[in-house]
């Protein structure tokens, strides 16, 4: 995992939830933790992780994602064993 990456999972555990970590950052740093990306229909993005399966709408037309969907991912990495340490 690079230093941007290190940032990226730093401010996903931030309190209070930040709502300007950039979607294609969260997605980098699901594929540095080793997780299988994959398109779905639509917005839809598949995530495997660690044995934990998750399913994200990539946001648009922002690039930006919002406050929930940070906090299901921060929940999703709980789940596969990821914590901010």
């Amino acid at each position: 995992m690079n230093s941007k990456q290190a940032k990226t999972l730093k401010a996903i555990f931030t309190d209070p939830v930040p709502s300007d970590i950039a979607w294609k950052d969260i997605v980098k740093l699901f594929e540095a933790l080793g997780a299988a990306v994959s398109q779905g229909k639509g917005s839809r993005v598949r995530v495997l992780l660690n044995d934990q399966r998750a399913v994200f709408h990539e946001p648009h037309p922002e690039r930006v994602t919002d406050k929930g969907a940070v906090k299901s991912v921060r929940e999703f990495l709980v789940n596969a064993g990821i914590t901010a340490d």
